[in-house]
């Protein structure tokens, strides 16, 4: 019998812990069971603060094609139940950043768990697509808000009403992930990003992500005030002239060797 852990596999090094949704051979499909695993995954990340950066991806063919249709048809009992907002409050509430590396399909909720993510780096295999118009089900996850933010509007809707594929290319050059590599690049690209953000501070990162966080919620001006208050009480509790001056040269040798 399958132990439910082997359903989402973690793997941590040097600060960087890579999950990988394990149900291969369903594509990565959402059960309650995987979907619970999820939920439990990030909440153990949560905690842990060896971890700095998360990188997420899915094993085989699928980064993951949303939930199991078999079992919201009825043609497969749950093993386990768990609410959309436990998986989506875990996903999104973790304080470190999420790198999403989509392998393959994305599709439905698993856009929008591709979605949760900070920014996204995708395979040249990588397609995603909302059928939540075609199954019948209403987006419970935030793609109906996430996606026109990203994408704009009118292309969100296209996807969303049309259900059509959208490639890895056209993703990229709408706005939707970062960067499309080979797939055997895919995760050294992320791996690479992710040590670029542990050589950064830590509380001031997470205090960058928390507030482009706090902003998408709000409007404009709201967050512009958001921001002001945290670089004030940042300041006053990170920023002395001793640590500026320790890590002015780091910064300037990095600026050389990205530029020359």
């Amino acid at each position: 019998m399958t132990d439910d852990r082997d359903l989402v596999l973690v793997a941590r090094e040097d600060g960087i812990a890579t999950v990988t949704l394990n149900r291969p051979d369903a594509l990565n499909a959402l059960s309650a069971a995987l979907r619970n695993r999820i939920a439990e995954v990030f909440t153990e990340l949560a905690a842990d603060d060896d971890v700095q950066v998360v990188i997420l991806t899915g094993a085989g063919r699928a980064f993951t094609v949303g939930l199991d249709l078999k079992e919201l048809g009825g043609e497969v009992d749950a093993k386990a139940s768990i609410t959309s907002q436990d998986l989506s409050r875990a996903v999104t509430g973790l304080r470190q950043p999420i790198i999403g590396a989509v392998n393959g399909f994305a599709i439905t909720g698993g856009f929008e768990l591709a979605l949760m993510c900070d920014f996204l780096i995708a395979s040249t295999q990588a397609r995603f697509a909302d059928t939540h118009a075609r199954v019948g089900v209403v987006p419970g996850w935030g793609l109906s808000q996430r996606l026109p933010r990203l994408i704009g509007a009118n292309r969100a809707k296209e996807l969303s009403l049309t259900g059509n594929f959208l490639d890895a290319e056209t993703a990229c050059a709408w706005g939707l992930v970062n960067r499309v590599v080979e797939p055997d690049a895919l995760l050294p690209t992320c791996q690479q990003l992710a040590r670029d953000i542990l050589e950064t501070d830590p509380a001031t990162r997470n205090e960058i992500k928390r507030i482009i966080d706090a902003g998408w919620d709000t409007t404009l001006a709201e967050g512009m005030q958001i921001e002001l208050d945290a670089s004030r009480a940042h300041s006053e509790r990170e920023v002395t002239p001793e640590k500026v001056a320790a890590r002015r040269a780091g910064i300037q040798s990095r600026g050389r060797s990205q530029t020359t």
